[in-house]
């Protein structure tokens, strides 16, 4: 056990240190597998972890899944989103960021990326807002947090990642984060509410649209709906597997950037940038793999709850540590490189203390989600601040508060009514 947090405590001080994730767990997992055992164990051990890891089926998700969200980005699908969205919400109080919430998740439901969401979302919302005379601080912040949407909606990367980390049905994650999703999106809205009741001139209205424009706007989203509708319909359908659902929806991706006469360049580009974030992904897998076998070798998660089980705690307060760990980890590392540190640690405890696998999973993604929004090192607020570099960071942060209180809430509340996130999984993939 001591073996293990020294390398955990290692391993954290590398990444806190900018060394690459992938480099950092793997080297830590192979160093510390070689002084428990030896160097010729641990180079086995870390070529039979990358093979496995990384040749496992399942994992054709991630390439597929990336590239159904860069064709549809790239087709243009966002900026019909958000116009959609504003034709609806968009003459109330605070209705643009309302609008920029909603196409937000829309977008979320064909990505699988907080980034991308954010990013996307971003170069669309933002200059609309500003526009209509919004503050920079809830312009940016309204889309730094509804970016984080892309890890919740299915199908999401991150559940992806959790899933074949921890041997969980990807289809009842992608299940279990629909539900958490809406309760996101109306924390989210109700956030947009708030400042612009409590701050005059924050948030001005748009002009109302007629029910015309709406079911104008309402057609040109079709493929979202259709595509949403295909993917995962299919998986709690039983029509088809999260594997196959994600080869199915890269495709009906591709007919529609053809459809929409994308030009060779703009698809060789797509594929390139998913080919990269497809490596950098696997070298993750890799590099955790290779920890999570030294984690395992220590006896670490043993050790960890035995000692849990003896010092009078109750499950419900190891929980609350955990979550607590979480938030403080998402202050100084990003979301992937957190949960592939955390999670050979923390899973062998929450599931010896008889949790559901699913719940915790929907709580793991969502803490990774407010670490994506919390400063100082919050992803999302780095990527708006390049996208308008002439806001700066304090504006966006001093913006974001309520969208976190909004994550608090609902990480507060799906933590004790764990059925929010877990009665739709059991429902459409019932116990045989």
């Amino acid at each position: 056990m001591l073996s293990a947090s020294i390398g955990f405590a290692v391993a954290f001080v590398l990444i806190f240190l900018r060394v690459p994730v992938a480099i950092a767990l793997g080297g830590v997992g192979l160093v510390g597998y070689a002084f428990l055992n030896n160097w010729t164990a641990a180079f086995s051990m870390s070529a039979l972890a990358v093979s496995g890891s990384t040749m496992a089926y399942s994992l054709v998700v991630v390439p597929l899944f990336i590239l159904m969200g860069n064709l549809i980005a790239g087709a243009g699908i966002s900026r019909e989103l958000f116009r959609a969205a504003q034709a609806y919400v968009g003459h109330r109080p605070g209705g643009l960021g309302m609008a920029t919430i909603l196409s937000c998740g829309g977008f979320a439901a064909v990505c699988g990326s907080s980034v991308a969401t954010a990013v996307t979302m971003g170069r669309v919302a933002i200059p609309a807002m500003r526009s209509y005379g919004y503050s920079d601080s809830l312009a940016t912040a309204t889309v730094a947090a509804g970016g984080t949407l892309g890890i919740l909606i299915p199908p999401s990367v991150i559940m992806v990642l959790y899933g074949i980390m921890t041997e969980t049905h990807i289809g009842k994650l992608f299940a279990a984060g629909i539900v958490p999703a809406f309760v996101a999106i109306i924390g989210y809205t109700a956030a947009v509410s708030y400042v612009a009741i409590r701050k005059a001139g924050a948030a001005p209205r748009a002009e109302k649209a007629s029910w015309q424009e709406r079911f104008d706007a309402t057609k040109r989203i079709w493929s979202v709906v259709v595509m949403f509708a295909v993917v995962l319909g299919g998986i709690y359908g039983g029509f088809f597997t999260a594997t196959e659902a994600s080869g199915i929806g890269a495709s009906a991706a591709f007919a529609f950037a053809v459809v929409r006469r994308m030009s060779l360049g703009e698809f060789i580009e797509i594929f390139r940038i998913s080919a990269e974030t497809t490596a950098i992904l696997f070298a993750l897998i890799a590099g955790a793999s290779i920890f999570t076998e030294f984690i395992n070798y220590s006896g670490a998660h043993r050790g960890i709850l035995s000692l849990v089980r003896d010092s009078g705690l109750s499950p419900a307060m190891v929980i609350f540590v955990i979550c607590l760990i979480y938030v403080i980890l998402g202050c100084v590392l990003d979301s992937i490189a957190m949960m592939l540190l955390t999670l050979p640690m923390f899973f062998p405890i929450v599931v010896g203390l008889g949790y559901d696998p699913v719940w915790f999973g929907i709580m793991v993604v969502m803490l990774v989600e407010l670490g994506l929004i919390t400063p100082p090192i919050g992803m999302n607020l780095f990527v708006l601040r390049s996208i308008e570099p002439d806001i700066s960071l304090t504006t966006i942060i001093r913006g974001i508060v309520p969208f976190i209180i909004s994550d608090l809430a609902r990480i507060l509340l799906i933590g004790l009514i764990p059925t929010i996130a877990t009665f739709l999984p059991n429902l459409l993939f019932p116990a045989p």
